[in-house]
């Protein structure tokens, strides 16, 4: 697989869904958007939240429903045949490579790492602040994974210039006590 395509694939999808998202929902607030795969490396999909769907939580659910991309509100909405086409070219690269655990490390380390780079360039390149007027909080999460801390820690310093990395660093360091 091209990763360097794959690259501008999933920028286009990323762009595309954002507008879409901002288009329908953009009078909600919207502060979060990001990109999520899966354990076996087989979907990217996007994600975003918007301020108005916090509204009347408590404080404790509000921090984590406001940083878990998996419980916003507008979970793979957006660009719908960009994002499924790129699912369809990772399912199809892992059918012809299935039987390789040491190929497939590397594939699910180089798709990760190029959502990641989608993400910091866009972010980098001022895309969203030009749309919407102010930074986002920016994550990559993969479902039923974790990141070490570390690692997730320097994707959130890595993707966020602003008060949000603050207080989702000062979550983090709420995790397990």
């Amino acid at each position: 697989m091209d990763f360097e395509i794959l690259k501008q694939q999933i920028e286009t999808a990323a762009k595309q869904a954002f507008l879409e998202l901002y288009k329908k929902h953009g009078a909600e607030n919207i502060y979060s958007f990001a990109l999520y795969s899966d354990e076996g490396a087989m979907t990217v999909c996007p994600s975003a939240n918007t301020l108005e769907t916090l509204k009347g939580m408590d404080e404790e659910a509000a921090t984590y429903y406001k940083y878990e991309p998996a419980e916003w509100m507008y979970e793979m909405q957006g660009a719908e045949d960009g994002f499924n086409d790129i699912c369809t070219q990772l399912r199809e690269e892992l059918e012809r490579n299935e039987d390789n655990d040491e190929w497939f490390n590397d594939f699910q380390t180089k798709l990760y790492s190029t959502c990641i780079g989608v993400l910091e360039k866009l972010k980098n390149e001022n895309f969203f602040k030009n749309i919407i007027g102010k930074d986002i909080f920016l994550i990559f999460t993969v479902s039923d994974y974790e990141f070490e801390k570390k690692d997730l820690k320097d994707i959130i310093i890595r993707l966020n210039d602003n008060e949000y990395k603050d207080e989702y660093l000062e979550w983090m360091d709420t995790w397990g006590n």
